[in-house]
């Protein structure tokens, strides 16, 4: 088997200006906001800007920074296993579930219980009840199909969607608008511990997904094309699933839906940077971070003292975004 063909000028001064990005926004993102903190004050631990900043402003950067860079890194697993550029975990239900999960939590009035933030628990088992779920219907013969995936995964989401209007129509005023403000995505502050539980399992789930970027190469060519290279399909393609819903769930989780950054972001890096998933990966990645903890940014200051959740900015940059992607595509256009 030949090696590897070795990563271009081009691609590696792109991974290295992803990173510059990365690391930017995670030092400036945190001191804006509606109302200025003073560096002097910040330094000296001085209240309220040094509680400003290191309770809210800074958990709230990271979180959208390891979400959206999960969410993104997803994305374009999903694509590759798809052969479809506008494949997205929601497309395959994961997301509806962990959403139908959560929804279920808050229509029952359990969102604490015991200090345990049972939306977080919720969602989690949402989103791997529908893993178990659409990887058992895909299953035939001892092999998973990509095709039998992506049906499996159309109908539960069709099936999670209508269980989410249910609870929503059953449960109190107060509560809808729980749901309804779940539903649309947001980035708040959260504790350290949950980001630290978070980045731990992204960092081991993308080093994962990462080591596999040559079979994941292959695979986005074709199942039989992969196949005759050596790569087992069937069990790619549920690793792949799994690792993709694990970061999914995680992200969902703490954030809530938020959609269009696991479909902008590896579009983006792949027309513009490298189809090479050496390089898509991470960039998708970095970016797509980037992406988010910017859209949580704007969303803080566009009307202050109100904000708009990261959610809905990202829909207003994404819906159009979508509908150009569609236009450009040639009617028969695979990747």
């Amino acid at each position: 088997m030949s090696a590897a063909p070795q990563l271009s000028f081009t691609a590696r001064y792109s991974l290295v200006l992803s990173l510059a990005v990365f690391i930017a926004a995670a030092l400036v993102l945190p001191w804006v906001g509606a109302g200025s903190i003073s560096l002097t004050r910040v330094l000296r631990r001085q209240e309220p800007d040094y509680e400003i900043l290191l309770q809210l402003r800074l958990s709230r950067t990271l979180l959208a920074l390891i979400a959206g860079g999960a969410l993104s890194l997803a994305g374009t697993l999903f694509q590759a296993m798809l052969r479809d550029a506008l494949a997205t975990p929601y497309t395959l239900g994961i997301s509806t579930g962990a959403s139908l999960g959560a929804v279920a939590v808050i229509a029952l009035g359990w969102e604490t219980l015991h200090g345990i933030p049972m939306t977080w628990i919720g969602a989690l088992i949402g989103a791997f009840a529908v893993l178990v779920i659409v990887i058992g219907g895909a299953f035939r013969q001892r092999q998973i199909s990509a095709f039998g995936l992506l049906l499996t995964g159309m109908a539960i989401n069709s099936i999670c969607a209508a269980f989410i209007l249910i609870l929503s129509g059953f449960a109190g005023i107060s509560r809808s608008f729980s749901i309804a403000r779940w539903l649309i995505g947001s980035i708040d502050a959260t504790s350290y511990t949950s980001l630290a539980v978070l980045a731990t399992v992204v960092t081991l789930v993308s080093a994962v997904i990462l080591s596999q970027a040559r079979n994941w190469n292959l695979l986005a060519v074709g199942e039989r094309w992969a196949a005759s290279r050596g790569v087992h399909v069937g069990s790619m393609l549920a690793q792949g699933y799994i690792l993709g819903s694990i970061l999914m769930a995680g992200s969902i989780a703490l954030t809530g839906p938020i959609g269009f950054v696991e479909l902008i972001v590896p579009h983006v890096v792949r027309s513009r940077v490298s189809s090479d998933h050496r390089i898509l990966l991470p960039c998708a990645f970095l970016l797509g971070g980037t992406l988010l903890a910017l859209c949580d940014t704007i969303g803080r200051i566009v009307i202050p003292p109100a904000e708009l959740p990261a959610g809905a900015v990202l829909a207003l940059i994404g819906g159009p975004y979508l509908v150009w992607i569609i236009r450009q595509r040639a009617p028969a256009e695979e990747i």
